[in-house]
């Protein structure tokens, strides 16, 4: 992208300062708009986070231009608005950008009138528009199997049908590679676990659309106009939101909400622009 349309607008030009967790004072770029995960950063099983809503309005009160960017696939981006509106957040479907819709666009570029097989908990036709999906029970031989978010779905039945089809030849897509995600239950297992032993064993390697994909924060940088230097990504998955983000170019914030474990932290291959408790401290970070 060339020229920002952001970047000669005075309530975007705020120079966030913070410190890395060596102590290292940092200056950031100008931010030009701000890509938000959902789930662990806003709310944990859509209750909203202490702080998050009052951040949220802060961000929008400064014209600070955002989009949330969820590997959430249970939900279409109508639901998702609707729910986190009901909990107070200043936001609208147009300001989501959800894996499900990044992998339509994928599928219908690269696989034009290909039948695929969805193995995916909960419903997300309305955001797969234009992707022929094999309806439930469909005999017929797939020529991609999709992987979308795991639960009760992700029977054994379901995953040896989805091996059987690799097998003989389909094309693996998966919207993701969480391993897992907080719920107010705790930990859950997610489709990345499952999705390693399908690689292994039918001997490919999936193509993955939502984060950390390079391809799904390009698609969120082009919907807000800015490049990848003007942008912060506010996560709390180090590797899927934060480093993925930062190898793209973008400021990266680590939050220590959500999924966030100590271990993981320091286990990462790399380190986050930022660290911070909670979104409720973004504003602080801003200057906002």
């Amino acid at each position: 992208m060339g020229h920002s349309r952001f970047r000669n607008n005075p309530i975007c030009g705020y120079l966030a300062s913070g410190r890395h967790a060596d102590g290292t004072v940092v200056r950031m770029e100008r931010i030009g708009a701000v890509l938000i995960d959902i789930d662990g950063v806003l709310t944990v099983s859509w209750k909203p986070l202490p702080g998050a809503v009052e951040a949220m309005e802060r961000l929008r009160a400064a014209g600070l231009p955002l989009a949330l960017v969820t590997n959430n696939t249970s939900r279409t981006r109508a639901v998702i608005a609707e729910r986190l509106t009901g909990a107070g957040f200043p936001v609208e479907a147009d300001d989501i950008l959800t894996a499900p819709a990044v992998t339509a666009a994928y599928l219908r570029e690269h696989y034009p009138d290909a039948r695929c097989l969805l193995l995916n908990s909960g419903d997300v036709s309305d955001d797969l528009g234009g992707v022929a999906l094999l309806d439930e029970g469909d005999g017929g031989e797939p020529d991609v199997v999709v992987l979308g978010g795991a639960g009760d779905e992700f029977t054994y039945a379901a995953l040896n049908r989805a091996f059987r089809e690799l097998q003989r030849g389909a094309r693996l897509v998966a919207m993701h590679r969480n391993l897992y995600w907080r719920t107010s239950q705790g930990l859950d297992l997610d489709t990345g676990a499952f999705l390693l032993g399908l690689e292994r064993a039918a001997r490919v390697e999936a193509q993955i659309t939502g984060k950390p994909a390079e391809a799904f924060f390009a698609t969120a940088l082009a919907r807000l106009d800015v490049t990848a230097s003007e942008a912060l990504m506010v996560g709390d998955d180090i590797e899927s939101d934060v480093l993925a983000a930062q190898r793209s170019g973008i400021t990266g914030v680590l939050v220590k909400t959500g999924k966030y474990l100590p271990q993981t932290h320091e286990a990462a291959d790399g380190t986050p622009d930022h660290v911070l408790d909670s979104f409720a401290d973004l504003p602080a970070l801003l200057e906002i």
